[in-house]
C-alpha cells in the first residue's frame, strides 16, 4: 500500500487544478477571466453562463479553505461540479490520445519481473520481451461519500486492453503526458492494436476494481469519522451509565417490597432502552453512503515493451503478458483476476491457473474449503454459500 499523501499538499494541488479548470472552462464559454489575489478569479460572465452556473454578471471566486469578503468559495465539495457539468454538457466525455513514447528499453527485464511478479505457490519463466503497442482506457469518476460529513473526490481507474492489468502506479506516472495535447504521431500501419472489450467485460472489471480503490482514497476520512463515532459513543456511555448507576443505588437502598424500588427499576430499564436507541441513532448518523458518477473516458494509445511470461503450477502452465511502460519506466503488475487489486503477493489456483491475492483463494466461511474466487465468483462450489458482494451505487451522469 502506498504511503499516504500529505493532506496539505494534496489540498493545494486540488485548489490549483480547480482554479485552472474553472478559468479555462469560463474562457472557452466566452467569459472574461482575470486572476486576482489571493489565488482567486474575477469573472465577467455572458448571460448563458450566468444562467447555467447561477452567478452574477461580475463574480469573484476563491479556491482556498476560506473565502475573502465578496468572494464565492469554489471547491470539489458542494454543487459546483454539478454546475460545471451542466455547462460542459456532453463535451469532453470521451477523449483519444496517441502518445509517442521515447524508444527506451527495459534495463534488466529479469530483475523488473522479479520485483513485480511475486508468486507464493508457483514458478515463472521469462520467455521474451518484444516491442508492441497498447491501448489504455482511463476512466475518471466523481465519488461522493456522505455520513456525518461529506467528502467529494475524483477517482481514476485504468485498464490495459492488451494485458488486462489495472496499473494504478503507471497511470499516475503518465498522467501528465496523458492529459497533455495529442501528439501528431500515429501507430505504424502494420501495428495491430488490442480490440475493444465488450461492455459487460469492462463493467465487470470496474465493479471489482472501484470499491477497493475508493476504500483507499477514503481511508483518512473514515479514520476521522471513526474517532468522532468513538468519542460520541463514549460520551453516551458515560452519561447513561451515570444515570443507571444512580437509579441502581437508589433501588438498592429501598426494601424489596417498597413500591419506590419498582419505580427505580423501571427507570433503569428505560435508561437502558434509551441508551441502545441512541447507539442505533449514532450508527445511522455515521453510516457512510458512497455515490459514484462517471465523468470521462480517455483512450491512450502508446508503444510499450511486452513481456511474455510462463506461469507453472505443478504440471500445468500458462502464458501471460505484461507491459513495460517507457514513460513511467515501470513494469505493470498483473491484476488479481478476482479483485483487480495490484497488491502482492499472488497465488495461482489449481484450476485455470488464475493469479489472485491470497484472500481470493481463502476458505469458504460456510464449509471451510478453500476455492478460487476467479473460477467461482458467485458461490462456493462445495456448499453453495454465496460470496458477499460490495454494492456500488451508480449516479446517472
Amino acid at each position: 500500500m502506498p504511503p499516504e499523501a500529505d493532506p496539505a499538499a494534496t489540498g493545494s494541488r486540488q485548489q490549483d487544478w480547480m482554479r485552472s479548470f474553472v478559468a479555462d472552462l469560463l474562457r472557452h464559454e466566452g467569459a472574461l477571466v482575470e486572476a486576482v489575489a489571493p489565488d482567486g478569479l474575477e469573472v465577467l460572465a455572458p448571460p448563458e453562463v450566468q444562467r447555467v452556473l447561477g452567478i452574477a454578471e461580475l463574480s469573484r471566486f476563491a479556491f482556498g479553505a476560506g473565502a475573502p469578503p465578496g468572494f464565492q468559495r469554489v471547491g470539489m465539495e458542494g454543487d459546483w461540479l454539478d454546475r460545471f457539468g451542466r455547462l460542459l454538457g456532453p463535451r469532453g466525455r470521451r477523449v483519444r490520445r496517441i502518445l509517442a513514447a521515447p524508444p527506451r528499453m527495459p534495463g534488466d527485464p529479469e530483475r523488473m519481473l522479479g520485483h513485480e511478479l511475486v508468486l507464493d505457490n508457483a514458478t515463472y519463466r521469462l520467455l521474451g520481451v518484444a516491442p508492441a503497442w497498447t491501448r489504455y482506457l482511463i476512466f475518471d469518476f466523481r465519488a461522493s461519500a456522505v455520513s456525518d460529513d461529506k467528502r467529494d473526490f475524483v477517482l481514476r481507474v485504468a485498464v490495459n486492453l492488451a494485458t488486462g492489468s489495472v496499473p494504478d502506479a503507471v497511470v499516475a506516472a503518465i498522467a501528465g503526458a496523458a492529459d497533455a495535447p495529442a501528439d501528431d504521431a500515429a501507430p505504424p500501419a502494420d501495428v495491430e492494436l488490442p480490440a475493444t472489450w465488450d461492455r459487460a467485460r469492462l463493467a465487470g472489471l470496474l465493479a471489482r476494481a472501484v470499491p477497493a480503490r475508493i476504500d483507499l482514497a477514503l481511508a483518512p476520512f473514515v479514520r476521522g469519522m471513526r474517532r468522532r463515532l468513538e468519542r460520541d459513543q463514549d460520551r453516551l456511555h458515560v452519561y447513561h451509565n451515570d444515570l443507571y448507576r444512580q437509579a441502581a443505588l437508589r433501588a438498592l437502598a429501598l426494601a424489596p417490597d417498597d413500591p419506590r424500588r419498582e419505580r427505580e427499576e423501571r427507570r433503569m430499564a428505560a435508561i437502558e432502552r434509551e441508551y441502545r436507541a441512541k447507539l442505533d441513532d449514532l450508527s445511522r448518523q455515521y453510516a457512510t453512503r458512497v455515490a459514484i458518477e462517471w465523468i470521462q473516458t480517455m483512450e491512450l494509445v502508446m508503444p510499450v515493451h511486452r513481456f511474455a511470461v510462463q506461469i507453472r503450477r505443478r504440471k500445468a502452465d500458462r502464458t501471460i503478458r505484461l507491459d513495460w511502460n517507457p514513460v513511467a519506466r515501470r513494469l505493470e503488475p498483473p491484476a488479481c483476476e478476482s479483485t483487480a487489486s495490484t497488491e502482492k503477493p499472488r497465488l495461482v489456483c489449481d484450476g485455470a491457473l488464475h493469479l489472485v491475492v491470497p484472500a481470493a483463494l481463502g476458505p469458504c466461511p460456510g464449509c471451510g474449503r478453500s476455492y478460487c474466487r476467479a473460477c467461482h465468483p458467485d458461490r462456493c462450489p462445495k456448499c453453495g454459500a454465496l460470496e458477499p458482494r460490495r454494492r456500488v451505487e451508480p449516479r446517472a451522469g
